[in-house]
């Protein structure tokens, strides 16, 4: 069989073929492409777990070796002086701020620690004191399972673990005993 003669011989220029049949044709402007949705922001997703691991590790912490409502709180970093530590002890540090979390809820008690201590470090200052009660007079909110003060244990666990708190020890009687806690903050060029 013959192929017709308006038709090539040769299939393989079925482009040409096209254009021929079609004609002249006018180009089209490049169109602008859609806008894209915006990336989302960037997460640090392995400080997040981090993070988390922590906050769990620390409650699991607070079960191991909890403070009865007499226990004084007590703790000296190593570079600070014995001598320094032993006026703390004794209340001759006078305190120049004060939280009380009586009746705060745990978690509301670590958020209120947290910003107390945040800002007394910005405002420089040496001493403070913060208030947590024994936990004698409250009821499940102020007591653990066992009987151990939670918000005692709580700022106890919270104050070992800031790196701009020098010493922390409870309180003379006539400053509120083992109900509250005076904390030594360490100077503006030490904090890094």
């Amino acid at each position: 069989m013959t192929p017709p003669p308006d038709r090539p011989d040769d299939d393989s220029d079925d482009a040409a073929l096209f254009r021929a049949a079609i004609g002249e044709v006018r180009r089209l402007p490049d169109a602008v492409l859609p806008p894209t949705a915006p990336k989302p922001r960037p997460r640090a997703r392995m400080a997040e777990r981090d993070e988390a691991l922590a906050r769990e590790e620390f409650r699991h912490a607070l079960d191991e070796s909890l403070l009865e409502a007499g226990d004084a709180l007590s703790y000296r970093r190593d570079e600070l002086p014995p001598r320094v530590f032993a006026r703390l002890r004794r209340g001759e540090i006078s305190a120049q701020e004060e939280l009380d979390l009586h009746g705060s809820p745990a978690r509301e008690a670590e958020a209120l620690l947290r910003a107390f201590l945040n800002d007394a470090r910005e405002h420089g200052l040496g001493c403070v004191r913060v208030i947590h009660g024994k936990g004698r007079n409250g009821g499940s909110d102020y007591v653990d399972s066992r009987g151990s003060p939670v918000l005692k244990n709580l700022v106890d666990r919270m104050l070992r673990q800031r790196a701009d708190i020098l010493a922390f020890h409870s309180a003379p009687p006539a400053q509120g005993g083992t109900g509250a806690v005076l904390v030594l903050l360490a100077p503006p060029q030490r904090r890094r």
